[in-house]
């Protein structure tokens, strides 16, 4: 008799009950898997696999309401995911197309990507125009991690799901974040500082500082922010240079506590988050000014975990397995042309490198 047999003629055909805890649902897991192992009715419906009832071909997948906490303390870690556009995928579909206007020049006749009106004599046949339209698709992509928890760990349910849950909500953040920046499109996010979308603010000439306030106020200038969403993404390292800048008498950073809302400070009003993941100071990406609810993330409904007591057997290990499919890129394909004037506008805005990079002697 199989696994799932044996729960079902230890249990009946009583209605399974849900486990109290992240933690306690693994431990279960372990416990059951492990040579001499008891059955769990809890685990009763969430047993998958290529053979459900064979222990080395299934896995169990979490419970959903854990799944779900797992994946939300993902976009909490970090300023620059908290602020995204999210959407999730029905269960069927591995992709997403996010159908747009064709608008990358407010100048006459590329407004809505080319709707145009004219004034004309009474009677005058009107020039016809048309909207142009295109198309952001997203297909997901899988990021993935282990984790191997030791006999001991796992004899301590409490500990190990606050363990689990913190270490890979931090590492899936991290590995986002890192990603909405500088994926490259390739079987991962495609990134903002990859993208046409990204305008480049040129240093000053002969600028030696790392950062000045004709930077700070070009960056700003160049910004399309329409819904006032736009933030400062910025590396901690630029924090002494941002503390002594001044317009006049008049300091452009207000520290922490300075106002509510921004628990880092505001620069030129808009609130100040420092990032690790912002390129070292003086290069391109140490300084990002963006309004992120315009980049879109397309994502599965949860994170999938698996585990196994046969990977790391021999170490007395298991090993955890957690899988999330998602994609995601700038709304914007391209920076905006602005009807007067010739400063391109985006959602989102850096500098150029301001350091000599070291080069080979030839």
């Amino acid at each position: 008799m199989n696994s799932r047999n044996n729960i079902k003629s230890a249990y009946g055909a009583e209605k399974s009950k849900k486990f109290s805890s992240f933690g306690e649902q693994l431990s279960a897991i372990y416990n059951m898997e492990k040579p001499g192992g008891l059955p769990d009715e809890r685990l009763a419906n969430l047993v998958s696999g290529a053979g459900e009832g064979v222990a080395t071909d299934g896995g169990y997948l979490v419970q959903t309401d854990f799944v779900m906490d797992l994946k939300e303390n993902v976009y909490e870690e970090h300023p620059l995911l908290t602020k995204i556009t999210r959407i999730p995928l029905s269960a069927g579909s591995n992709s997403l197309i996010i159908n747009g206007i064709n608008e990358n020049s407010r100048a006459d006749g590329n407004r809505w990507g080319g709707i145009q009106a004219y004034w004309e004599s009474e009677a005058a046949e009107i020039a016809k125009s048309k909207p142009k339209f295109e198309q952001c698709k997203l297909t997901l992509n899988k990021l993935a991690g282990i984790c191997y928890a030791t006999d001991e760990l796992l004899e301590d349910a409490s500990a190990l799901g606050e363990v689990i849950k913190a270490g890979f909500a931090d590492e899936f953040s991290f590995n986002i974040a890192d990603k909405v920046l500088y994926g490259t499109g390739e079987k991962q996010p495609l990134g903002i500082f990859n993208s046409e979308a990204l305008v480049i603010i040129p240093k000053e000439d002969g600028q030696t500082e790392l950062l000045t306030v004709e930077n700070i106020v070009k960056m700003l200038a160049a910004c399309y922010d329409k819904q006032g969403k736009a933030e400062w993404y910025i590396n901690q390292e630029l924090l002494p240079a941002l503390m002594t800048m001044k317009i006049g008498d008049i300091p452009i950073y207000l520290p922490e506590g300075s106002i509510a809302g921004a628990p880092h400070g505001t620069l030129l009003g808009k609130p100040v988050n420092f990032i690790e993941q912002a390129s070292e100071p003086g290069h391109k990406g140490d300084i990002l000014l963006a309004d992120m609810s315009q980049y879109v993330i397309a994502e599965k409904a949860g994170i999938k975990a698996t585990e196994s007591i046969h990977v790391r057997f021999i170490y007395d290990e298991t090993a955890f397995r957690f899988v999330y499919r998602l994609d995601g890129k700038p709304m914007l394909t391209k920076a905006v042309t602005p009807y007067k004037g010739s400063q391109p506008v985006s959602p989102f805005v850096t500098l150029e490198a301001r350091v000599v990079e070291n080069a080979e002697t030839e």
